[in-house]
């Protein structure tokens, strides 16, 4: 995406909306955020002026239109009785997140995108919604549980499912989403401190494999293979991106399942977490035959490490293997 004034503006509006709908005292405040939010974030995904991202604009401008039309009923649906306003506004930010069942449009608008658009869209566009998902909790009701360990299931299923033989790395990036919104959900059951480091470990190791992408241009998996500038070096460091974004110790993505893991064990959710691991395994799978697909078709010229260390690629190994260095360190925190 060109980074011009206009844009500039817009992500900043965008970043004002989402502080003004997770700070806000009310369900009407909270809609005028996400309202500013989503009709900040049209014109970024729509800067490309091209037939894909256009229509990537307008599918995820219907979703979150009707998504924002069911928090309005949910408020009016109050009036006559408050049953109905749970499962009304946690479906409208399910939806707003792309959880599952709620996720068909999340695929396909990634795959309209470029990658510092989809990178917003998997990241800071679920800070809103999951925030105000987050405040649904606090009523503690048995009913808005069992509707969250529904999305949960669901979220972990399709996820770790959706991912099996796509050749598209954003449509791969959006199913891998989608598993991880299950963990963040059951972090967010368990603790409102617990979900917010997950998101964080999320962000930043989805941000590594998106620059990855981005500085070499890959959009397919063929990509990986063939493109030139895509060396060994490269690769060893998506292996490593892609391996800490599927959890796998020692690198940094497992310090937050771990912690997720062992307070899960203590609540005595063992049927939930056997879900969530056997997930875990199948997106581990697919991230693996990729990486390993890219070795064993690359061209017998290059070499591993033929290409000196840059400061970024030092960066990305540092930032998957840095819950190796300080283990310690990141649990106290």
């Amino acid at each position: 995406m060109f980074i011009n004034s206009a844009n500039i503006l817009f992500l900043f509006s965008s970043f004002l909306g989402i502080f003004l709908a997770i700070s806000s005292s009310s369900w009407l405040t909270a809609w005028i955020g996400l309202e500013l939010n989503l009709l900040s974030f049209i014109p970024l995904i729509s800067s490309k002026k091209d037939q894909y991202s256009s229509e990537s604009a307008l599918k995820y401008f219907l979703i979150q239109a009707f998504a924002s039309s069911v928090l309005i009923l949910a408020a009016t649906m109050t009036l006559v009785s408050p049953f109905y306003f749970p499962i009304l506004i946690s479906s409208a930010l399910f939806l707003k997140a792309g959880a599952a069942p709620f996720h068909f449009w999340f695929p396909t608008v990634m795959q309209g995108l470029s990658w510092f658009q989809a990178a917003l869209l998997m990241t800071t566009q679920k800070i809103a919604p999951l925030t105000l998902l987050s405040y649904t909790l606090l009523s503690n009701s048995i009913f808005t549980n069992n509707f969250f360990l529904i999305i949960i299931m669901s979220s972990a299923l399709f996820g770790a499912i959706g991912g099996f033989n796509q050749t598209l790395l954003r449509k791969l990036l959006a199913y891998s989403s989608i598993n991880h919104m299950s963990w963040l959900l059951t972090a967010m059951v368990l603790s409102d401190s617990l979900w917010v480091l997950y998101f964080f470990f999320y962000s930043i190791i989805s941000f590594s494999i998106i620059s990855l992408f981005h500085y070499s241009q890959a959009f397919h998996v063929s990509n990986l293979i063939f493109k030139m500038n895509f060396s060994s070096m490269n690769k060893m460091i998506l292996l490593f991106s892609f391996l800490s974004l599927g959890g796998l110790p020692p690198f940094t993505g497992f310090i937050p399942k771990w912690i997720l893991i062992q307070e899960m064990i203590n609540q005595k959710m063992i049927f939930l977490l056997a879900i969530l691991l056997i997930s875990a395994l199948f997106t581990l799978y697919y991230y693996i035959m990729i990486v390993v697909n890219s070795f064993l078709f690359s061209s017998s010229k290059i070499f591993y490490f033929s290409k000196p260390l840059t400061s970024t690629s030092t960066f990305l190994i540092f930032l998957n293997f840095s819950g190796l260095f300080f283990p310690s360190l990141i649990l106290l925190i």
